[in-house]
């Protein structure tokens, strides 16, 4: 991931330059979910592709230092993901997956021991990844493996249609959905989870409270923590999904959950208040 910070400039300037602070750093959506759950003291195994390169060997390095469990295939070229960061903290990405979506021939052990799946949306877009991913939702499925989807980008349910997106998430039935106000917004009202066969879903909304949503129950907002400084946002969303998936995966409620995301979120983007 190539982290560009614009946030002293406010703006980017058009066909010229911006002046601005790059760093490059591990990424994926995937990877900050597993990196926050192995911080908070859980195991997390990643399951992937990369680059048979340098950049790929590197961020596999990154992820068993941070205690993670590497299964990973290496081929192609590693993605790159470019982040631009703005004055307000709000990030916009652009997107070259690389070698991630060449993922093929999955293994049923890949799965022993886990007592959650969590998989992007993005992973089922784009084939062999896609086919790869919907058999190991099927073979969690049927060992009674939690499986939890993030809606992952608002462009993608776009660029899919919300249409298609449901009939997805009816086909893979994910135990719990998880997105954000954007991404709500283009799936529409279908995201009540009665509507694809799902549990639960949550609507991360920032910094106004999260939406909870349970078959058969109304509607609950969790409230967001106040937040002294926001320095990126980056990740916010993985962290707060990690958050999440343990907490429900040690007992909570879902309410409880969301809260515990909450936290997860914040120690991710900046100092919580309250």
């Amino acid at each position: 991931m190539v982290h560009v910070d614009t946030s002293k400039s406010g703006t980017i300037n058009d066909a010229t330059d911006t002046p601005a602070s790059v760093v490059r750093r591990r990424g994926g959506s995937a990877a900050n979910l597993c990196v926050s759950v192995a911080r908070a003291g859980h195991p997390a195994r990643f399951i992937g592709q990369v680059g048979d390169d340098a950049s790929g060997g590197a961020l596999l390095d990154e992820l068993r230092s941070e205690g993670v469990e590497v299964v990973a295939r290496r081929g192609g070229t590693t993605g790159t993901i470019i982040v631009m960061l703005d004055h307000l903290g709000e990030r916009t990405m652009i997107t070259d997956r690389g070698a991630c979506t060449h993922l093929d021939h999955p293994d049923r052990s890949w799965l022993d021991g886990l007592s959650t799946l969590h998989v992007p949306l993005y992973s089922l877009a784009g084939d062999p990844l896609a086919r790869t991913t919907a058999t190991l939702i099927s073979w969690a499925h049927e060992r009674g493996i939690t499986v939890s989807i993030d809606a992952s980008s608002a462009s993608l349910i776009d660029d899919f249609g919300a249409d298609h997106v449901l009939e997805l998430l009816a086909d893979v039935h994910p135990t719990m959905l998880l997105c954000n106000r954007m991404e709500a917004a283009a799936l529409g009202e279908e995201i009540d989870p009665v509507n694809f066969g799902a549990q639960l879903t949550v609507v991360k909304r920032g910094p106004d409270p999260a939406l909870v949503m349970q078959v058969g129950r109304a509607p609950v907002e969790v409230p967001a923590l106040t937040l002294d400084i926001v320095r990126d946002t980056t990740g916010a969303g993985d962290a707060f999904a990690a958050g999440v998936l343990v907490a429900l995966a040690s007992g909570s409620t879902p309410v409880a959950a969301t809260m515990l995301g909450h936290h997860s979120a914040a120690r991710a983007i900046g100092m919580a208040t309250g």
